[in-house]
């Protein structure tokens, strides 16, 4: 990344340049222990999750207001209520059939963030009348959770909020709806480089070392022969030209797995930016989909302001699929995000304010052409339904089907 550009990115505040310095020297001691080189997940894992200097698991704003401003990035939730009440119908139609069938109906959710999604979720399916017995999150920041304990005190009566339950491990024999908005996105990636290598290619994985040469000791990218075998298959086989990076998740494929052992029956619905594997591995797209979020600045570089901006990668869907199937989960559903708030009824909500009211109505378009706009999150957004035990005929995914694209 050019320096100039790194100029144009906002200075951290004085306390913010502290916490970022204590989780540099944190990591700079891992990769001396490590014999001077670690993988990129290693540094990923530690710059997002690092307890309470960790991106996630410190104590800063990170979610946008769309009212207040501040964050660094703004989520569908946090856009406009619109998204959850059009996603609660998709929600109904699964816990009614759960209910219906086994007698049990959960929402489990997947990181919460600032809990918002679930405040509103939660309410739009009591106007349903369609509650889940209870709503669990799992949640690994403890400072997200008092976060997002303090949306529901703000939003909620108290019957709904004694239905939420915060755990630190998944559920067994869980019966209804799993659901992860923009998890996947964060889970720590390996980058794996193909070298010229004869007569076979050359698999390299990229991680990172210090700059002995800089007084500070910066971060730098390096490149050794890789050691896990097991990062292969899943970019080997789509002829990937020479000098092509990209990503592989073994930790994604991990999550649905233990999803898979812990559903018993029900859905499970994971929204989040990326491709099929076809997409994914587009030739144009040789220097993989790493991005970083600094105070609403994107840019591709994660080895700067550790600790104070997001760091996430593009979803390989197709692989996500591939374990789900191998692992005994059917799959329900895959299009993009536009085509399933379309089916779920987005319009139809939208048409129960009158353009009358300007004040209400507008922000509710303005939402709307966000959401579903493939300029915007319409296209690039996916969402992919994997199931267990339930018949697969759900709303959100009548039309615009994109499995082919896996």
């Amino acid at each position: 990344m050019a320096s100039s550009l790194h100029a144009n990115l906002p200075v951290p505040s004085i306390e913010s340049q502290s916490r970022s310095q204590d989780l540099t020297i944190l990591i700079r001691q891992k990769i001396h222990d490590a014999g001077g080189w670690i993988d990129f997940a290693t540094f990923m894992h530690m710059v997002l999750y690092t307890p309470s200097l960790g991106y996630y698991s410190g104590a800063r704003v990170k979610f946008a207001d769309m009212q207040k401003g501040g964050g660094d990035f703004v989520t569908a939730p946090l856009i406009s209520p619109l998204f959850t009440r059009t996603l609660a119908r998709q929600a109904a139609q699964i816990l009614h059939q759960t209910q219906a069938d086994y007698h049990a109906g959960d929402i489990l959710e997947l990181g919460a963030g600032t809990g918002k999604l679930a405040a509103d979720l939660l309410l739009a399916l009591q106007r349903l009348d369609q509650l889940p017995t209870h709503y669990y999150i799992l949640e690994v920041s403890g400072y997200l959770r008092n976060v997002q304990l303090e949306t529901m005190q703000s939003a909620l009566p108290d019957a709904l909020i004694k239905r939420v339950i915060w755990l630190d491990t998944l559920p067994t024999e869980f019966v209804g709806l799993v659901l992860g908005n923009e998890v996947l996105d964060a889970i720590p990636v390996h980058l794996i480089y193909q070298a010229n290598g004869q007569p076979e290619p050359l698999w390299l994985e990229r991680g990172v070392t210090l700059d002995d040469a800089a007084e500070s000791q910066t971060f730098r990218w390096a490149d050794k022969p890789i050691t896990n075998q097991h990062l292969i298959p899943e970019v080997s086989t789509h002829s990937l030209q020479e000098g092509y990076l990209t990503e592989v998740c073994p930790a994604a494929n991990g999550l649905v797995t233990s999803l898979s052992q812990s559903l018993k029956a029900g859905v499970i619905i994971l929204l989040d930016y990326g491709f099929g594997a076809s997409e994914y591995y587009h030739p144009q797209r040789n220097t993989g989909t790493l991005m970083c979020h600094y105070q609403h600045y994107a840019h591709s570089n994660p080895l700067i302001n550790i600790g104070l901006q997001d760091v996430t990668a593009h979803v390989n869907f197709t692989a996500i699929a591939e374990i789900g199937l191998k692992k005994g989960l059917s799959l329900a559903g895959y299009v993009n995000q536009a085509s399933f708030l379309m089916n779920c009824g987005m319009l139809d909500i939208l048409a129960e304010t009158s353009p009358d009211d300007v004040s209400a109505y507008l922000p509710l378009v303005s939402a709307a052409q966000k959401l579903l706009s493939p300029a915007e999150m319409g296209e690039l957004f996916k969402v992919i339904a994997l199931s267990k035990g339930v018949e697969n005929d759900w709303i959100g995914f009548k039309t615009g089907d994109k499995t082919h694209m896996l």
